[in-house]
């Protein structure tokens, strides 16, 4: 089992990487005004999930970690709010489509457990006080 450290460079890792794709992805879509104003605010909501997360490492407190976690399950909700706008116009493909959003609720699922944990831990240590 990795441990903590090696969890979190991991995660930096593959929110930076999910950012990338995120970039490659608007930088493919066609120029007409439709898909590039869809495409920025794609670019917005999928690039601002690694920040978040970022973010959460320099947390002053629980509850400030939290916030930023949350803060990345919404870009995370966005980004697919806009991914699929791009799908039904026809800017996106469906098999392209699929790829990208396995990942986003694969992270989704590790933010989430993230925050129970946290949540949990920190029930816990409030209990013992």
């Amino acid at each position: 089992m990795e441990d903590e450290k090696e969890r979190q460079k991991n995660l930096k890792v593959r929110t930076k990487e999910f950012a990338l794709l995120i970039i490659r992805l608007y930088s493919s879509l066609s120029k007409t005004t439709v898909a590039q104003v869809l495409g920025r605010q794609l670019l917005r909501s999928g690039t601002s999930v690694g920040a978040h997360y970022y973010e959460a490492q320099r947390a002053k407190s629980n509850a400030d970690f939290i916030s930023k976690i949350e803060g990345a399950l919404q870009e995370l909700d966005e980004t697919i709010y806009w991914l699929e706008l791009l799908e039904s116009s026809g800017f996106i493909t469906t098999e392209r489509l699929n790829s990208i959003i396995q990942e986003v609720n694969e992270l989704i699922s590790i933010f989430v457990s993230i925050v129970k944990a946290v949540k949990s831990r920190s029930k816990s240590e409030n209990q013992k006080q």
